[in-house]
């Protein structure tokens, strides 16, 4: 595949970007209404109906992972298409499951597609990229989860509230199937690139360990912001129903439809200020109206203030999480695409997971309104984790300077 150096809109890179789409767009779909159909079904305890979330999360984690390593052996496209048969069976299966532990074996084998192939189809997004717009191509990629994370619920809520959960399982389904012949007709997977022979004068260890080393080591802080940013996201995505019934706001859902309209206009724009600028000008603004968003829609008890929370939600949702995936990949080692890319889902997974539980635990004492007080802590540690990241790197780099000077001076 002859793609331009600098071309970002190639037909790989569009049939990539709605593959994920479909591929989150099943996910979000089911997880809101999950734990209701099965405390309805099976009427499990609470401990065991928050296995349903976090046991999917727990595989995705550990598959990630595994997966990245498994690259070195295993021809990309085995795992890519082995995902999408395990995460569609297991889908399918859902309405099936006879028991509260079968359904909990099916959320897990879901997990282990899910983490597979939402590690190669970004990885594959990476390579045909310009490097020079990375923050740009991954902006735009990344509108594929903030659609999908912002109208899945909406969609997944309505449709069971319409039909039932077997046919809202079965759009699932179908959104997973249709990503096989999306790019095997289109032929959108770019090839594998041939690997790199090492070079007789450097040692596998000189070459290796000290390049990951310091790359994983510089990926650490982008990751921790996109827990902390997650973090917020799952007290949304967990309790937002609950908190507008509590408050007597009907039409709760349209809460994540506006989402949608922000990080339609921010993503291309953060995208390339990074580009140019890094990422100073987007994640402290942006933590600022996220925390502005969280505390607006703890006082809200009218649909008006909602959807202006939600716009500016979207706002800054939509500026940072494609930043923090730029990020990453900025720093990482040309070998380690793979695992940047899985440290980004992971931090998301891991995030939206402490934050339904740790909120869950804020709002059973006292309620969803001040929970969300509560949410917005989390983002001014955000910023005070960035801030340190700042000083702390402007201290090494003058102690790195200072080395050099005394080096230089000593000869």
């Amino acid at each position: 595949m002859n793609i331009q150096p600098e071309k970002l809109w190639s037909k790989s890179f569009v049939t990539l970007t709605v593959s994920y789409l479909l591929l989150f767009l099943s996910l979000q779909m089911l997880l809101s209404p999950f734990p209701t159909y099965a405390k309805e079904q099976f009427h499990p305890n609470n401990f065991t109906l928050s296995l349903v979330t976090s046991l999917f999360a727990l595989a995705a984690i550990v598959t990630r992972f595994a997966t990245a390593a498994l690259l070195r052996k295993v021809h990309r496209n085995v795992i890519l298409f082995a995902g999408l048969v395990l995460a569609a069976i297991a889908t399918v299966l859902y309405p099936f499951a006879g028991s509260i532990t079968s359904l909990l074996v099916l959320r897990a084998l879901f997990g282990i597609g899910f983490g597979m192939t939402s590690t190669i189809i970004p990885t594959l997004v990476s390579q045909i990229i310009p490097k020079k717009r990375t923050g740009e191509g991954i902006g735009y990629f990344g509108l594929s989860t903030s659609i999908a994370m912002s109208l899945g619920p909406m969609i997944g809520l309505s449709v069971i509230k319409q039909f039932s959960f077997t046919t809202l399982a079965m759009i699932g389904t179908i959104a997973l199937v249709l990503i096989v012949p999306l790019l095997i007709v289109t032929r959108s997977i770019p090839k594998q690139p041939a690997k790199a022979a090492p070079s007789p004068s450097v040692s596998a260890t000189d070459a290796g360990e000290s390049s990951a080393g310091s790359s994983t080591a510089r990926m650490m802080v982008p990751a921790i912001l996109n827990v902390l940013m997650s973090v917020t996201y799952g007290g949304i995505l967990g309790f937002i129903a609950l908190f507008g019934a509590q408050n007597h706001i009907e039409q709760i859902g349209l809460f994540f439809l506006f989402i949608v309209f922000t990080v339609f206009v921010i993503r291309p724009i953060s995208g390339k200020l990074f580009d140019r600028r890094g990422p100073m000008l987007i994640v402290i603004p942006g933590a600022l109206v996220v925390i502005a968003s969280l505390l607006i829609l703890s006082y809200a008890h009218s649909l008006p203030l909602v959807i202006v929370s939600a716009l500016l939600y979207g706002f800054g949702f939509g500026a940072i999480q494609p930043t923090t995936q730029a990020w990453m990949l900025r720093e990482a080692a040309p070998h380690q695409v793979s695992f940047a890319n899985s440290l980004y889902y992971n931090t998301i997974d891991l995030g939206v997971a402490a934050g339904s539980m740790l909120l869950g635990i804020v709002a059973s004492a006292t309620s969803y309104s001040v929970m969300y007080r509560y949410a917005a802590v989390a983002m001014v540690i955000f910023m005070l984790v960035y801030l340190v990241s700042l000083f702390t790197g402007k201290k090494d780099k003058a102690s790195a300077a200072a080395r050099e000077n005394r080096a230089v001076s000593s000869r």
